[in-house]
């Protein structure tokens, strides 16, 4: 299995061929790749609002996975144009990692409203860390964790759940 269909199975589509997965995964990696610049520029400018956005942005794909605007721009600047794999409705896993990466967003924006430095330093060393993972080594945190927590720990290797 490639490391590309091992990222597809963690984000939660257990039963994607090869084909599918290779399809699927530039799509899925649409989400990472823009929070990774905008999580930049939110490093750059220290602005808790900023931060606070991005979070409610995040919760609101967790919680609301066919109103994601992410997806949405995805499907009409992409993949309709150029007729690749379209994002469906996030499966748990994923919903639980942009709930996970909200809840970073949240503790940044509230620690630089409060003027606890330290605090928003380490929380964004931590979402630095697990964006560099998810979108150069393909390892989501949040949906590892997630599979961990349900008991479904060989899906992301391509096994059945455990």
């Amino acid at each position: 299995m490639t490391t590309k269909e091992n990222f597809v199975r963690q984000q939660g589509f257990k039963d994607d061929t090869p084909q599918t997965c290779t399809s699927r995964y530039p799509a899925l990696m649409w989400q990472p790749r823009i929070l990774g610049v905008l999580v930049l520029i939110g490093l750059l400018l220290q602005a808790g609002p900023y931060f606070l956005a991005l979070s409610a942005i995040l919760w609101w794909n967790a919680l609301l996975p066919r109103l994601n605007p992410f997806d949405a721009l995805y499907n009409h600047l992409v993949a309709g144009p150029k007729d690749l794999t379209r994002l469906v409705p996030a499966p748990a896993p994923r919903r639980f990692a942009q709930g996970m990466a909200g809840t970073f967003m949240l503790t940044i924006g509230l620690s630089l409203l409060l003027g606890w430095s330290l605090v928003a330093w380490i929380a964004e060393a931590m979402l630095v860390v697990a964006l560099v993972a998810l979108i150069f080594f393909r390892f989501c945190a949040g949906s590892i964790l997630f599979l961990l927590l349900t008991g479904q720990v060989g899906l992301g290797k391509g096994r059945a759940a455990s």
